[in-house]
């Protein structure tokens, strides 16, 4: 459910509030009960709410919303769109819970709505986010964020890490290891031959040495070394074209050396305001973590404090996030 103060609670239900989301899963909501029926007002949602202790006991029909009852909002101190530490505790319980269902093989997928870091480390839980937790509590030392719309697939060499020390990041074995990690995920979304565009790190690529060195001693090594194993990587394409390339379908995934240097073009494809009614028209993008042994997909939004109890925030994101791990729990299954 995320951060009860932010739209988890509004996107989950919107989404669940729709049928055809019934007639490609089974889902079950980790949360607090309180929350998702006071989300059920605030949308004006003809809706029932079914609490559960255990997965089995839900009824997964359209129209009941099971929620799996993790009771820990006090709603005397609870508001929406405030940084609350409760809520921050609330949030990493919901992950925490899910986290342990889809060890227990009870649950197929997860898929997670935002948090908000600051409420995260207030009650105690110091981790950077989603991501960091779940390679936490599931054992992982190799993992990558990938971030995918219908066109754009981004991977990213580090993420929350000062830029200072991203340059130092951008290393040949890592950057080997997320180039398999994105060629994998596409394989998974039925994308047979994926190419896969490899950015450079300085502007233009260095232009051959003008502008830098990681190209040359860490980047180009590490496309060659993909190549000779078989990968259909290119690079390093130029930061500013790459993505623009990738949009128009010249490749399947892209490898970011940097947070923002992947994020920044993804969010511009996919954030659509409309200046007439000064809403979202849309808000569209998931993100997914590659190398667990279980799949979490997220959407790739915040917590939307601004917004937040007011009714108008888009499920796109997490309606797409549905699919992408619906996709992969089939696959996944259909390979054991």
């Amino acid at each position: 459910m995320g951060d009860p103060a932010g739209i988890g609670p509004e996107i989950v239900t919107r989404a669940l509030s729709r049928p055809e989301t019934y007639e490609k899963c089974r889902p079950i909501v980790t949360g607090d009960v309180k929350i998702i029926r006071m989300a059920f007002d605030l949308l004006g949602l003809n809706l029932k709410v079914r609490p559960v202790g255990n997965v089995n006991d839900a009824l997964f029909e359209y129209g009941t919303i099971d929620v799996f009852d993790i009771d820990c909002i006090n709603l005397d101190t609870f508001e929406f769109g405030k940084v609350n530490p409760q809520c921050g505790n609330a949030a990493f319980l919901f992950i925490k819970k899910a986290i342990d269902l889809a060890m227990a093989d009870e649950v197929d997928a997860t898929v997670t709505a935002p948090l908000n870091k600051e409420a995260l480390n207030l009650a105690g839980h110091h981790f950077d986010g989603h991501t960091e937790m779940y390679a936490t509590f599931t054992n992982t030392k190799k993992y990558a964020m990938l971030l995918a719309d219908e066109f754009l697939r981004v991977i990213h060499v580090s993420t929350h890490v000062p830029l200072r020390k991203a340059c130092d990041l951008v290393k040949k074995q890592r950057i080997i290891e997320v180039t398999e990690l994105i060629d994998d995920a596409c394989r998974q979304f039925g994308i047979e031959h994926p190419r896969i565009g490899i950015a450079g790190l300085n502007p233009h690529s260095s232009d051959n040495g003008l502008f830098g060195d990681e190209e040359a001693l860490e980047i180009i090594p590490a496309v060659e070394e993909l190549q000779r194993r078989g990968f259909n990587a290119v690079g390093p394409v130029p930061p500013d074209s790459l993505f623009a390339k990738a949009k128009c379908g010249q490749f399947d995934g892209c490898v970011a050396m940097y947070h923002d240097q992947g994020h920044i073009p993804f969010k511009v494809v996919g954030f659509n305001w409309n200046q007439e009614t000064g809403r979202m028209d849309s808000v569209k993008g998931v993100n997914i973590t590659l190398g667990l042994p279980i799949i979490r997909v997220s959407v790739d939004h915040g917590t939307a404090f601004d917004v937040a109890g007011k009714g108008v925030a888009s499920d796109d994101a997490l309606v797409l996030s549905i699919d992408y791990a619906t996709k992969m729990a089939i696959n996944r299954l259909n390979n054991r």
